[in-house]
């Protein structure tokens, strides 16, 4: 069959990536293995408890599982039809097979179903690994049988295929209109833009509001509610109809079944008709080149009074960096997420049963100003590696030519953890100062938050870069991937731990506070307290000096 011809080469490849030495040890197999089944096991009780909960209201519980399950299907779809826009890109027009694919006689159609099937399954598997512990949940919990399985794949397959299309189809009108290497950078300022208001939006709508019925003026106004389809006009609303009159249905209605496979083999379609017109001038077009923002001067003006004292090999590192970090669309784009993320996380904490007008427990608010280091501590380790941990891998094929001169490597070592490090410490700052000013913490709490805060980004900024050069990724054409590799997963175990350890160490001292302000109404640091906070800024030296030190050895190693 052609198209088998045309996707069997893709199998192989991957099988041959499979099998090399080294692709999947068995240290990275368990490792991986065993993050993978805890991620599941954790999804599958938090459903579990909840559906439990929701099967055991009559009448409003299965609405109320219908509705978690419709806005659950919504933002994969939200997510799908971004990263197959993204993923369109490469896969169509950028992908290294399709100088030979398109100069063979290989027929249109079967090229755009091949490319099609290839971009949906790039773009999809996470999603639908996602769904493998919401749906178990759903079919546990209200007796689902056998037969669920089979169905689910049957209902969720078109809900797949449709933002993979339409993904693929604004991409091709997209690099009819611009060059495609200029398209990839409008397509990531969009994507991210996109994702970080929709992200605003769905919190400001405030859902956990569902919960709380007592907001509306009457039962029958929320089951009401309830009842009403939330968007009848999407696929994520039939499949969640679908799903839901399967599991507690008398009969099961086919019209959103037909409606969902209908539906996509519409625009399955509508986007081959796209791609047999406009393909092949969007390809030619793609083989132009990009232009790109070159000039150096007013980045020299803006950054030599900060890097004066800096000494000339680690200053033109620094200005080397911050220049390529800018030229790098899909890099500084991030910052508009990342602002976003900061403001939600705010907005959540000024949304917490704390404020309600009445005098909030002082023992409520120091532990959750405490806690909320630990959450602080994740979500900088959570920056570190989107923006530190692929430091050394986007250096690419060129480190043999930083090897090779006379440049010191630690230099360049320093030059890229300082960096990192000053803007996450002004985040950090910020984000602790402004959620113990919303919690309204006293000053020991605030003295305690900023300084155990600033140590651990210190830590935490000098662990991805070290993990980073232990664990490269030269070969890599998409920065976004390198924070998912192995490396990553065991940076951020690794951070996961050490704040572990801080918390542990600092419960002591903060329990004594709690007590002796309980007790005399005011507090003395005592020996115990000198001790904890000696601990934690020790530790966190030495989770700073540390990776440095290993990664240095690891570079000094490389071989290209």
């Amino acid at each position: 069959m052609p198209l088998l011809r045309v996707i069997v080469p893709k199998l192989y490849t991957a099988r041959a990536r499979i099998r090399q030495p080294g692709s999947f040890s068995k240290g990275k197999t368990i490792t991986i293995g065993t993050i993978g089944l805890l991620f599941w096991a954790v999804v599958f009780g938090v459903l579990y408890r909840m559906l439990r909960y929701f099967r055991g209201v009559e009448e409003i519980g299965p609405l109320l599982a219908g509705k978690l399950l419709g806005l659950m299907l919504l933002s994969f779809i939200s997510i799908l039809l971004l990263s197959n826009v993204i993923t369109a890109l490469s896969s169509f027009f950028l992908a290294r097979d399709l100088e030979l694919l398109v100069s063979s006689p290989v027929d249109w159609l079967h090229l755009y179903l091949a490319k099609l099937g290839e971009t949906m399954v790039h773009s999809s598997w996470m999603v639908a690994l996602m769904t493998v512990p919401m749906l178990a949940a759903y079919g546990i919990v209200y007796d689902g049988g056998l037969f669920f399985v089979p169905f689910s794949l049957l209902v969720l397959t078109p809900m797949l295929m449709v933002p993979a299309v339409i993904g693929s189809a604004i991409t091709l009108i997209l690099v009819n209109a611009f060059p495609a290497r200029r398209t990839r950078d409008i397509l990531s300022i969009i994507a991210v833009g996109s994702a970080g208001v929709l992200v605003l939006l769905f919190r400001l709508v405030k859902p956990e509001q569902l919960a709380r019925p007592e907001g509306f003026q009457n039962l029958l106004d929320f089951i009401t509610i309830l009842r009403t389809p939330t968007s009848p006009y999407l696929p994520s609303e039939w499949a969640a109809s679908t799903i839901m009159e399967f599991l507690v249905g008398d009969s099961l209605d086919p019209l959103p079944l037909l409606l969902l496979w209908s539906t996509a083999g519409t625009v399955v379609v509508i986007g081959a008709i796209l791609h047999r017109f406009m393909y092949a001038n969007g390809f030619t077009k793609a083989q132009e080149g990009s232009e790109r923002f070159v000039k150096g001067s007013l980045w020299e003006k803006v950054l030599r009074p900060f890097t004066r004292s800096l000494s000339v090999a680690k200053r033109e590192f620094v200005i080397k960096d911050i220049k390529l970090f800018f030229r790098d669309t899909t890099q500084w784009s991030q910052l508009i997420l990342l602002g976003v993320l900061v403001m939600i996380y705010l907005f959540n904490i000024r949304s917490l049963p704390l404020f309600t007008g009445e005098e909030v427990p002082f023992f409520l608010v120091t532990v959750v100003s405490f806690l909320n280091l630990g959450l602080a501590g994740f979500v900088l380790a959570a920056i570190a590696a989107r923006f530190v941990f692929p430091a050394i891998s986007l250096e690419g094929r060129q480190m043999w030519l930083l090897r090779s001169s006379p440049l010191d490597l630690r230099s360049m070592m320093w030059s890229k953890y300082w960096i990192g490090t000053v803007p996450l410490v002004v985040l950090a700052m910020v984000i602790t100062v402004f959620t113990n000013v919303l919690l309204r913490a006293t000053p020991f709490m605030m003295a305690v938050g900023v300084g155990t805060i600033f140590f651990l980004t210190l830590a935490i900024s000098a662990m991805a870069l070290g993990y980073g050069a232990l664990f490269p990724q030269f070969e890599t054409e998409n920065a976004a991937q390198i924070p998912t590799s192995f490396g990553g997963l065991v940076f951020m175990m690794s951070t996961v731990a050490l704040l572990g350890a801080v918390i542990v160490i600092l419960a002591l001292p903060i329990y004594e506070y709690l007590e002796a302000v309980r007790t005399q109404g005011t507090v003395r640091i005592n020996a115990t307290m000198v001790t904890a906070f000696g601990l934690v800024a020790a530790l966190c030296v030495a989770a700073t000096i540390v990776p440095i030190q290993i990664g240095l050895k690891k570079m000094e190693t490389f071989e290209f």
